[in-house]
């Protein structure tokens, strides 16, 4: 691996308790290349633009995935990763619903540890303080030829967090657009699935939500996600979310919360969530939590949610709701403050 060491570092010009969600980046940044059918050597270079070709076909014909991930330092000043091994399958899943060649799982690990140790100085300890890892490829031959591409760029960026949402979020069911339909792409980390969410999204601001909630695209009868999260519901004494598929993110997060719910013998069921029924179980004060969860939030409270113009709030959360307990043990494993009985820390040395 090639490594070009930055030799102008600007950590010390940045307000790390001031910062906005993915606007500041680190000294460094991993790049390699897919050329002649095979990856090539990886680099490790200083933070910078790079030089492409308008005609290159990701601008064209939008063959781009990318993954989410965090890096964590706890007391010791130990720096952890959570389920890396999920992120790294998932990026292939996506690249190959995409015609994208797969990434060689010893790169990848190669050049996320030697990226991780050469910034570890931009990862703060502390609940809420994280260094969000962006792995990402995208098409880059030169060419307007509605084709798949023979050249890719494979890259890794990095940039430090503070907790991405605060506050609560009030939802509103969307009825007339989708997120993403059977067949295609939804459960893939492809860039065009969150330029589609864009308008809808923003028309929902408009009138004073914070996010909306997708439903299915042939009958908008059944919940599917959040804005960019899966969702969980507790209806009663029991905790839904939809199960994964065409249409539906296989989050990482979504995952370790349905384990942690069996370990701790909360009832959880995978099945389809009507939209009446949510309706149905607010009605009769049956509906106990909401909530959307992903790397960036790990669990996002949702306070209310809209449906043919009328507005059910929920419940005043609790210190011992099920959300907050499973948010803890959470950010117990990632900050290394806890034992870690589903190995899911990865420990970056």
């Amino acid at each position: 691996m090639i490594v070009k060491i930055n030799k102008s570092s600007k950590i010390n010009t940045i307000n790390f308790q001031n910062l906005n969600f993915g606007e500041i980046f680190t000294d460094h940044m991993f790049v390699c290349d897919f050329e002649n059918n095979t990856w090539k050597e990886p680099q490790i270079l200083p933070y910078d633009d790079i030089k492409i070709s308008p005609s290159s076909s990701v601008f064209h014909y939008g063959q781009a995935v990318f993954e989410g991930m965090k890096a964590f330092k706890d007391d010791d000043g130990g720096i952890w990763l959570f389920r890396p091994e999920d992120n790294f399958k998932r990026l292939n899943i996506s690249s190959k619903r995409l015609s994208i060649p797969e990434f060689p799982k010893k790169y990848f690990f190669e050049g996320l540890k030697k990226l991780l140790l050469l910034d570890q100085e931009w990862i703060k300890t502390g609940y809420g303080n994280s260094l969000y890892v962006r792995p990402f490829v995208f098409a880059n031959k030169a060419g307007v030829s509605a084709s798949p591409s023979d050249k890719y760029k494979f890259m890794i960026i990095c940039s430090p967090a503070k907790s991405y949402y605060t506050g609560d979020t009030n939802v509103k069911i969307e009825e007339n657009y989708s997120r993403a339909c059977k067949g295609g792409i939804g459960f893939a980390k492809a860039a065009g699935n969150y330029a589609a969410q864009f308008y809808p999204t923003s028309l929902a601001i408009n009138q004073g939500f914070q996010q909306v909630i997708w439903t299915d695209s042939e009958t908008h009868s059944f919940i599917e996600e959040s804005g960019t999260m899966n969702i969980f519901v507790k209806i009663n004494d029991t905790l839904i979310t939809s199960p994964t598929g065409d249409t539906i993110l296989d989050g990482i997060t979504r995952r370790s919360i349905i384990e942690l719910s069996k370990h701790i013998n909360q009832k959880v069921e995978i099945r389809k969530l009507s939209v009446d029924e949510l309706v149905k179980s607010a009605e009769n004060l049956e509906l106990n939590e909401m909530f959307g969860c992903g790397t960036a939030v790990v669990i996002n409270p949702i306070r209310s949610f809209s449906y043919k113009n009328k507005k059910f709030n929920l419940p005043e959360i609790k210190d011992n709701s099920i959300q907050n307990i499973l948010k803890e043990s959470i950010l117990k494993i990632q900050y290394n403050k806890s034992s870690d009985i589903f190995n899911w820390r990865y420990k970056i040395n």
